[in-house]
């Protein structure tokens, strides 16, 4: 049996690889997928696969594509669930997507992918795989074995596996670059602080330095310019990290909803997307309606919860994104946003489709006829005054 196996190179794919090729009797082709990591970690990634008996290794840097097919329709659609940027759920479908064509290149017999059967990521993977091509094998060895994290701790070291993890801080990390999710060990339990020692793209923020105000551009619901300097959304997102990383913007500390129904607790990381979907969100209430907003918000939240729980092809995603789109149209502008310990607040914002009207809404200028006003306040309240006449009756 052949298989292609979505391989990180941390401890649940490190081993898999092993038991596949042990316990399943599998030839094993490794694939590696760059969607904003360092990449000397690839490279890295590679001679391990290399080094536990991978027949093949492949690689793939679809950071361009992550950012411009994934992130950018979640920046329109302020992709936030329960608080959370969509970062580690975003990156899922288009590992799987590349999955699913790589086992068609190599007439793989199944693919596979170290998911838990506790986690979300099996959502992700196995809706889009099985959306890809409905005949092609999932195997999930995590999950179909039952294993727990100390077993494969334990399995790794007996087998001479090198694994970036101890029985004393057993994290599970998942970065790219929309944001970084840090889980398992004594994070598990809501009482426990965070310790320091989780965090590498967020400084400390009371060890930050002066608070500083930056500037993004939108076009269209898209940021496009960053301090008067227009970029790529790749470079504006990297930039955008370093620069909120350092005031300790984008820490997040959460107990989240799983798609099981599982409350766990979970810490992000995610300067850039912080401060881009804070002031993403001002310039809308700047340049869209009343109404508009309200009905935006459901479809937000429902956006949200489609791709956290799998459904990035379903196609009411699709249906959705329709709408957003549509209202994305006006939503251009700057957006001034101050960096201070660890906050990221919007301090000003200009736009040519701005719904303000400084002349109707100044308590100096007139506008309009202020006696105007009593007509809409009489009948706002009509309805209840006859509701309360009728209590009197």
């Amino acid at each position: 049996m052949k298989v292609v196996l979505a391989f990180s190179g941390g401890l649940d794919t490190s081993v898999c690889l092993k038991l596949l090729q042990d316990k399943y009797e599998a030839d094993v082709v490794t694939l590696a997928v760059n969607v904003g990591q360092d990449p000397e970690k690839l490279e890295e990634i590679k001679e391990k696969a290399e080094k536990l008996g991978a027949i093949k290794h492949k690689s793939f840097d679809l950071t361009k594509e992550f950012v411009e097919n994934y992130v950018f329709k979640s920046i329109k659609a302020n992709g936030l669930y329960e608080g959370y940027p969509l970062s580690t759920a975003l990156a899922r479908y288009p590992i799987a997507v590349r999955l699913v064509k790589e086992a068609h290149k190599e007439k793989a017999d199944a693919v596979a992918h170290g998911c838990t059967g506790k986690g979300n990521d099996q959502f992700r993977f196995d809706t889009t795989i099985s959306l890809q091509d409905p005949d092609l094998e999932i195997i999930a060895p995590v999950r179909e074995l039952n294993l727990t994290r100390s077993w494969e701790i334990g399995y790794a070291k007996e087998q001479g596996i090198p694994i970036p993890v101890d029985i004393d801080q057993p994290y599970s990390i998942d970065e790219n670059l929309w944001g970084r999710s840090i889980e398992g060990g004594n994070l598990e339990d809501p009482k426990n602080e965070p310790p320091e020692e989780i965090y590498e793209l967020t400084q400390s923020p009371s060890e930050a330095p002066d608070p500083e105000v930056i500037e993004v551009e939108f076009e269209e619901g898209i940021p496009i310019n960053l301090n008067g300097k227009k970029m790529d959304g790749v470079s504006l997102i990297t930039k955008l990290n370093q620069i909120a990383g350092e005031h300790g913007v984008g820490r997040i500390d959460m107990i989240e909803d799983r798609a099981l129904g599982l409350k766990s607790r979970e810490n992000y990381e995610a300067p850039a997307a912080t401060v881009i979907l804070t002031a993403h969100k001002a310039l809308e209430k700047l340049v869209l309606t009343r109404d508009e907003l309200k009905f935006k918000e459901s479809v937000d939240s429902l956006w949200a919860d489609l791709v956290y729980r799998g459904s990035w092809f379903d196609p009411l995603r699709e249906d959705l994104d329709a709408f957003i789109d549509n209202t994305q149209e006006r939503v251009t502008g700057q957006v001034r946003v101050k960096l201070d310990h660890g906050s990221a607040r919007v301090v000003s914002l200009e736009s040519p489709f701005s719904l303000h009207e400084p002349e109707l809404v100044s308590f100096e200028e007139f506008g309009f006829d202020q006696q105007e006003s009593t007509g809409a306040i009489k009948f706002q309240s009509l309805q209840g005054r006859i509701f309360r006449k009728r209590q009197g009756e």
